[in-house]
């Protein structure tokens, strides 16, 4: 779509000052440079910038509510926000930004990329170094990505499940017992750091004590790599979520956001 808004834009450009220009050279009127024709060049150079402007990176994307047709059904990967800033241009008194990403992509690849996107005032101070987002990428052209706007969570899971499991964080077998076991509530009884880490995340040693639906208990022990600013919500005497399976009561599944904060 953008692209075809843009030609459209630049033939209406070039159609408009040729048929200026063409009746100015060959008309008889008195004044053949004056008239209706006179609003052709006007009316184009005035609709090419604004097109141009509307198409540019993540404004149709914000106008439409979706990712352009391009990225619409390209690869789902996790983009790592190391930087962001405001480039000046603002929708409906939104702020476009630029954010720079460090992107994992479906194979395990990683790559550097960059994306520009309109975000409400109210959701900027979300946008900080560290934070995880789905983008959608192509292979060809690794250096751009669009945020994810599709709202196919299961997608961004299964990127997210994948990666971690790359990383040696989880297995397919835990992954199995956060989606079909029991949701409950755990305290955690004691919390060691033995100082091993891995991709930036510590490892944490953790006992729990887990509430069963009938309000018996059973304690469990677990390792787990988490990162840095998640260690705080799993320190002695909180109360987290889990997910365990009733015939091995003993292989938990702690919940905790992605995005720590």
């Amino acid at each position: 779509m953008k692209n075809n808004i843009r030609i459209a834009a630049v033939a209406f450009l070039v159609l408009g000052v040729g048929y200026y220009f063409w009746h100015g050279l060959t008309s008889d009127d008195m004044l053949p440079w004056v008239g209706w024709q006179m609003g052709l060049p006007i009316a184009a150079l005035t609709v090419v910038p604004i097109a141009f402007a509307f198409t540019g990176d993540g404004i149709l994307s914000a106008m439409t509510g979706k990712n352009s047709s391009a990225y619409r059904n390209a690869l789902v990967g996790l983009g790592t926000i190391e930087s962001f800033a405001q480039t000046g241009v603002y929708l409906n008194e939104q702020p476009q930004v630029k954010i720079t990403f460090r992107v994992e992509g479906a194979h395990g690849e990683t790559f550097p990329a960059q994306a520009r996107m309109i975000v409400p005032l109210t959701e900027l101070a979300l946008l900080r170094p560290g934070v995880v987002l789905p983008v959608r990428y192509l292979p060809e052209r690794p250096g751009r990505v669009e945020v994810d706007m599709s709202g196919n969570t299961a997608a961004a899971q299964e990127a997210m499940n994948q990666a971690m499991i790359r990383k040696g964080f989880t297995t397919q077998a835990k992954l199995d017992i956060a989606r079909r076991g029991i949701a409950a509530q755990a305290v955690v009884r004691a919390l060691s750091v033995p100082g091993e880490i891995r991709d930036g995340h510590t490892r944490v040693n953790l006992e729990l004590v887990v509430n069963r639906p009938d309000g018996s208990t059973f304690a469990t022990h677990m390792d787990k790599f988490l990162q840095p600013a998640l260690v705080g919500r799993v320190q002695v005497g909180r109360i987290v979520q889990v997910h365990y399976l009733p015939e091995n009561e003993q292989e938990v599944v702690l919940s905790l956001p992605v995005n720590a904060g």
